[in-house]
């Protein structure tokens, strides 16, 4: 695959995670405002969470195993090796429970009567934690893609 391949892959990754982020702000808003009628939006809001959450998933997976190898050979010998010390080992580690509770929305939002307050408020809280997880996960991306920056900048050419 092209360099280019290799940075729209990784910006497709990053597209379907910030996608899933803002479908679950939007699912927030409707369940803080449930009546009969917000239903099915809420229903189909935490589905498309989930899917955009498992896109994100798959593609970063692939990208993990075939193209990180390298980058975190660069950011390890640069200035900010931090970057996949820190950032990159818990995000290899948080990542697994912003899947489980993007996967739960769905779960959560066709399997219980949302006009109870305690199913609504496991609902909410769920997709709390994917919005404030999914944050804390893309903005470790992005030092991790600066650590890589930075890394190429400490390079000397042949």
């Amino acid at each position: 695959m092209s360099p280019f391949g290799i940075q729209i892959s990784i910006m497709v990754h990053v597209l379907f995670g910030v996608l899933g982020i803002i479908l679950a702000v939007a699912l927030l808003v409707y369940v803080l405002n449930v009546s009969e009628k917000n239903i099915p939006r809420i229903k189909s809001l935490s589905l498309w969470t989930a899917l955009s959450m498992i896109l994100s998933y798959v593609i970063g997976g692939w990208w993990y195993v075939v193209h990180y190898p390298a980058e975190r050979a660069i950011i390890r010998a640069g200035q900010w090796s931090w970057a996949h010390t820190f950032f990159m080992e818990w995000k290899e580690h948080v990542f697994f429970a912003l899947l489980f509770l993007s996967i739960l929305l769905p779960v959560i939002a066709y399997r219980n009567d949302l006009l109870v307050p305690e199913n609504r408020k496991f609902l909410f809280i769920v997709t709390l934690l994917v919005v404030l997880i999914g944050l804390a996960v893309d903005g470790s991306g992005a030092i991790i893609s600066r650590g890589v920056i930075v890394g190429y900048m400490g390079r000397v050419a042949p």
